[in-house]
């Protein structure tokens, strides 16, 4: 299909439906906040149980990215993602989506080819981009260092 430029630009403006803002943003404000606060309440759980504080937060961690990966397997997530957008994109939840979603979609073309493959086609470049941005801070921070002295 060969079109141009002016008539995909039509083709989208007929398409595309326009965001009601007044209803997305507060709706991802409020998702977004509590996922927030299930993770502190659970922070607040574990320290009664006696874990100190690193502990906590480890668990508390661990419990959001089961629950997401839980959600996803059960296709709440998705449900839930059209109501709330991007509140659902809450840093630990969204990745544990990110990652979990595109392995169900390709379980069945095997556990190396489909999952193992597939797994992180959405998270993949995200992984890949903290891990270098990562290693040039730490080139950049080893260097100051050196002049600091």
């Amino acid at each position: 299909m060969n079109i141009s430029n002016e008539e995909y630009s039509e083709l989208t403006k007929q398409r595309s439906h326009n965001s009601k803002l007044c209803r997305t943003v507060p709706m991802a404000f409020l998702v977004g906040g509590l996922i927030c606060t299930l993770g502190e309440a659970l922070m607040n759980i574990y320290a009664m149980a006696g874990l100190n504080r690193d502990a906590c937060a480890s668990l508390a961690s661990m419990t959001l990215v089961f629950l997401s990966i839980l959600f996803t397997g059960l296709e709440w997530y998705d449900r839930i993602a059209q109501h709330a957008g991007a509140g659902t994109l809450v840093p630990i939840t969204g990745f544990a989506n990110a990652v979990a979603s595109p392995a169900l979609d390709f379980k069945s073309e095997g556990f190396v080819l489909g999952l193992g493959a597939k797994m992180f086609v959405i998270a993949g470049p995200v992984i890949v981009y903290g891990i270098s941005a990562s290693v040039v801070y730490g080139i950049i921070y080893y260097i100051v260092g050196l002049f600091m002295k």
